[in-house]
């Protein structure tokens, strides 16, 4: 099997610490195991994406070593475009297929309408959809539904089945989507494409077998699988790393300016800031200066530990 990993950002903003922390234990990951990295564009926000933002992701990577061997924006590789906001065929295509499950349905419902008769999931705020349009006796063709005008979102139904994984970092997962989620949308009412679909299509067609992203995404697996399987799809493996946080115990933004790749570029070498970032992942002891090339030999993913969070701030970072 050819190994296949990927970065995906989206172009809102300059990258930050934890973006390149990501893309390096991503990179890494893939090159130890012989295989190719996708640099993969996830600009479905038309109003925050830039391509602007694109083109200086595409700088800071270069700039660090971290070259992607399918992707960018110019669309090198057997898989383009590999940005979504030219995939929309894509998303499309397999939409058809969705509905033809007899599992979609049209929905009205707003966020602000879910919330009034729903109180958030626990701590987090996670509303879970309580199936207000969901059509009696599914599954039935879309063809015979009432109201599946186009300002109408997509929603596809979830069974009460348990989605279990092996998450390569955090162990065996089990999740049940119906008291996760709920039915999730596929496309919006305005006909924007839900993440979970995008991402899926993007992820099987591009031949991905390995994903390594942000543990915030970790149970949003079980989605993402149930999608797979649901098109015919092999899923990849999964591997989740903690998140960055400042010295708040928040997760890094594109707002965090000392911790954002405008202000490290300013203050150290390449070799110098993947040294700081292998050390945050513990891949060496010391941040001393190294090249993406000399951590491969290195690089061990039982070494990377399943915490909630890791803490980088600006002061740490210039230890």
């Amino acid at each position: 099997m050819t190994i296949k990993g990927r970065f995906a950002p989206s172009p809102t903003g300059r990258m930050h610490l934890g973006n390149i922390y990501t893309a390096l234990l991503s990179w890494l990951s893939v090159k130890k195991q012989g295989g190719s990295w996708i640099l993969r564009i996830e600009d479905l926000d038309p109003q925050r994406s830039k391509y602007e933002y694109a083109r200086q992701i595409e700088d800071d990577l270069a700039w660090l070593g971290l070259a992607w061997d399918e992707g960018g924006l110019d669309d090198s590789g057997p898989s383009a475009p590999y940005s979504q906001s030219r995939r929309h065929d894509r998303y499309e295509e397999a939409l058809c297929r969705l509905l033809d499950t007899g599992y979609c349905y049209p929905c009205r419902c707003r966020r602000a309408d879910i919330m009034a008769t729903q109180a958030p999931h626990q701590s987090d705020g996670r509303i879970i959809y309580g199936g207000t349009c969901r059509p009696v006796g599914l599954p039935v063709p879309w063809n015979t539904l009432a109201d599946r005008s186009t300002d109408a979102a997509v929603r596809l139904y979830v069974p009460s089945d348990i989605i279990a994984f092996d998450d390569l970092i955090y162990g065996h997962q089990e999740v049940a989507l119906d008291s996760h989620c709920g039915d999730f949308i596929l496309r919006r009412a305005d006909g924007a494409w839900a993440y979970q679909l995008a991402v899926v299509v993007d992820d099987a067609e591009m031949g991905v077998t390995e994903v390594m992203r942000g543990n915030d995404l970790l149970l949003s697996s079980a989605q993402q699988i149930y999608l797979y399987r649901l098109l015919g799809y092999e899923p990849p493996r999964f591997a989740h790393l903690p998140l960055i946080v400042n010295d708040a115990g928040r997760r890094l933004s594109k707002r965090d300016i000392s911790l954002s790749m405008a202000q490290l570029r300013q203050r150290y070498s390449p070799p110098e800031l993947i040294g700081i970032v292998a050390r945050t992942a513990g891949l060496i002891p010391e941040a001393t200066p190294v090249t993406p090339q000399e951590l491969i030999p290195l690089f061990d993913i039982t070494r990377l530990h399943a915490t909630e969070s890791i803490t980088a701030s600006a002061s740490r970072a210039s230890s």
